[in-house]
């Protein structure tokens, strides 16, 4: 049997040695060695550090996550810049995988969508500010770190970031951007169902490109986007569960089907709700 002034010491020396260990578990910085272009990035830093990627100050969680995309088009080597609460800083360099883009040719869309007059053109512009400037939010939810699920089941008929030729009933042709979001087929009024938690930001019924869309936002700079829906069922504000219906798959805008447009952004860097997924698994 240990004496009592002996025990004393003992728990004593156990309580002082514990907080030095978890200390230095703490001053461990996580991230992948590489991600693919389109990718959305989860690292883990110790809580309380400064993460900065290409000149923004990356939001931490209370233990230490952070999230970052990739843009369809970089190149890399990403460079984080961590300084953890010590004052020691470290840059983190995060390799690119590229990936291939291949070519879809949008057929049989409205002539007004694929070459519009100036009217047109300026009320798109107006509406796409809107929609750009929802996406700047940056609240401190972590809804982002939830396992996303399909907002519907379907084929995928459109990939993330492939070249797309928009070509007109009249046979005019526009060359469009690499694909925002991922295409699934489903029948109109298929209901829309969140794939992660999140807040409404934005939701408008006919923008003229994108019909019926709505913004959910996932906390530090992530969010999900809606496109071409026929009906919607929130209103900006709503703070939404995973798996609520949010609306209803439609054909509006500049569509030529019935189907759901899923995108999701980092910001203003578009990456793949397929990798999303996937990451999930």
């Amino acid at each position: 049997m240990i004496p009592g002034a002996a025990r004393i010491a003992l728990l004593l020396g156990l309580l002082l040695a514990a907080p030095a260990s978890q200390a230095h578990q703490d001053e461990r910085i996580v991230f992948p060695a590489q991600a693919q272009q389109g990718a959305l990035v989860i690292g883990k830093v110790p809580a309380g550090s400064q993460v900065v990627h290409h000149d923004r100050r990356l939001r931490v969680t209370p233990y230490g996550s952070v999230v970052f995309g990739v843009g369809r088009d970089e190149a890399g080597p990403l460079q984080l810049q961590v300084t953890l609460p010590s004052g020691r800083s470290e840059t983190v360099a995060v390799a690119v995988a590229p990936r291939d883009w291949p070519l879809e040719r949008v057929r049989g869309v409205p002539p007004r969508t694929v070459n519009p007059p100036p009217e047109i053109a300026a009320r798109i512009a107006r509406e796409q500010a809107q929609v750009t400037a929802a996406r700047e939010r940056d609240d401190d939810r972590a809804d982002f770190a939830q396992a996303f699920a399909w907002p519907v089941q379907g084929r995928i008929s459109g990939r993330f970031g492939n070249a797309r030729l928009y070509v007109a009933t009249d046979g005019s042709t526009q060359a469009g951007s690499g694909h925002s979001g991922m295409d699934i087929a489903a029948p109109a009024g298929t209901p829309v169902k969140a794939p992660a938690a999140g807040v409404v930001t934005f939701a408008a019924p006919d923008l003229y490109l994108t019909g019926g869309t709505l913004l959910l936002d996932h906390g530090h700079g992530v969010s999900s986007n809606f496109l071409h829906l026929s009906r919607i069922d929130v209103k900006a504000g709503d703070r939404i569960a995973q798996g609520q219906v949010i609306g209803a798959v439609g054909a509006t805008g500049r569509a030529t089907g019935p189907h759901l447009h899923w995108g999701m952004n980092w910001f203003d860097v578009r990456i793949d709700p397929l990798l999303v997924l996937e990451r999930g698994k």
